[in-house]
C-alpha cells in the first residue's frame, strides 16, 4: 500500500501528539514534510525518527505557514495531504486513499475527508459537529489556503470527490491548551466577522458565500446572512441552544456538555465580546493583541 502523496504537517511543541500522527502514515505516504515554528520541546527529535524533510519558518498563522510550504518545499508529489499534528488517519481511510487515487479522472483535483472530533476521550458525534467535511487532499498547484479564520483550502480549478472513511481529531494536550487556543482564534474570528459586515477589509481569496454551495460556502453564507444579523451576545445563547438541544448535543454525555458549552457558547460569546471591544476602542486594540499571540502558533 503506497500513495504518491506529500504530507505537510505544521508543528510547534507537539511532543504529546506528533508521534501518533506520524505512526499512522508511516509506510504508505511517500513524503512526510514537517514545517516547524522553532519548537522548544522534543517535537523535532520525534519527527527525525520518521522523516528528514524538516523545515523551520517563523509562524504568523496556519494558512500562511502552509502556503509557505507549498511555495518553498522542493520536489512535492502530485498530491498534497494536510494534517494537523493531532490528527490521525485510520487504516481504513489510508487503504481507501491508496486504492482511489490511481482511478480518479483527470479533472478531479481535490478530495474531501470527513472528520471525527474526539474530546476528553469521547467522539463528539452530535450537536452538528458530525459529519463535517474538509478539503485536505488536493493536487499540487491546484489549491491554496485562504488566509482567514476558517483557513479553507481553495481550489483554482477542477472538481472534488469524497472519501467514505473518517480521519480523527484527537488532541492530547488537555483543556487549558484548548481554551488558550480558542482565545487566540477569537481574535481572527472577530476580524473575519467584522470583515463580513463591512467593518474591516476582507482578505483576498476568501470563500464565496453561497447557500447551495459547498460546506465552506454554506458556512460563510450562514455567518454573513443569518448569524451575523442577530444581535451580539444573544446569538451565542441561540447557537448553544441549537447545538445542544435541537442538534442533540446533550446525547454526547458529560464530555459533550463541556465541549458544546465551551465551543458553542463560550467561544462565540468571547468573539462577540472582542467585536464589542473593537467597536468601542478601535480594531487597533485587537490587532495589538494579535501581534502578541503571533508568538503562540496553535494547531487545529
Amino acid at each position: 500500500m503506497h500513495a504518491p502523496i506529500s504530507l505537510i504537517i505544521l508543528t510547534y511543541n507537539e511532543e504529546e501528539n506528533i508521534r501518533y500522527t506520524l505512526e499512522c502514515v508511516e509506510g504508505w505516504i511517500d513524503k512526510v514534510i514537517i514545517v516547524d515554528s522553532f519548537s522548544s520541546d522534543s517535537t523535532i527529535n520525534i519527527c527525525e525518527e520518521f522523516t528528514d524533510m524538516i523545515y523551520q519558518n517563523p509562524f504568523e498563522n496556519q494558512a500562511k505557514q502552509f502556503n509557505w510550504a507549498l511555495d518553498n518545499v522542493p520536489f512535492l508529489n502530485e498530491w498534497i495531504l494536510r494534517l494537523d499534528s493531532d490528527e490521525l488517519v485510520p487504516q481504513e481511510l489510508a487503504q481507501e486513499i491508496c486504492e482511489t487515487l490511481p482511478s480518479l479522472p483527470e479533472d478531479v483535483t481535490g478530495i474531501y475527508l470527513r472528520r471525527q472530533v474526539h474530546f476528553m476521550g469521547r467522539w463528539m458525534r452530535r450537536g452538528g459537529y458530525y459529519p463535517m467535511w474538509f478539503l485536505r487532499l488536493f493536487k499540487n498547484g491546484r489549491g491554496r489556503y485562504e488566509e482567514i479564520t476558517e483557513e479553507h483550502i481553495v481550489l483554482t480549478e477542477g472538481r472534488t470527490v469524497r472519501m467514505k472513511n473518517d480521519f480523527i481529531d484527537c488532541n492530547r494536550k488537555g483543556l487549558t491548551f484548548w481554551v488558550d487556543k480558542h482565545n487566540n482564534w477569537a481574535i481572527g474570528e472577530m476580524l473575519d466577522t467584522m470583515a463580513a459586515s463591512g467593518e474591516a477589509r476582507m482578505p483576498e481569496g476568501t470563500v464565496e458565500s453561497k447557500l447551495f454551495g459547498t460546506q465552506e460556502q454554506r458556512k460563510r453564507w450562514l455567518k454573513m446572512k443569518v448569524y451575523g444579523r442577530v444581535p451580539l451576545f444573544f446569538r451565542a445563547f441561540l447557537y448553544f441552544i441549537y447545538r445542544y438541544f435541537i442538534r442533540l448535543g446533550f446525547l454526547d454525555g458529560r464530555e459533550g456538555f463541556i465541549f458544546h458549552f465551551l465551543q458553542g457558547f463560550w467561544y462565540r460569546f468571547l468573539v462577540d465580546a472582542k467585536i464589542y471591544e473593537a467597536r468601542k476602542f478601535g480594531t487597533q486594540v485587537a490587532l495589538a493583541n494579535r501581534e502578541y499571540t503571533k508568538t503562540k502558533p496553535w494547531e487545529d
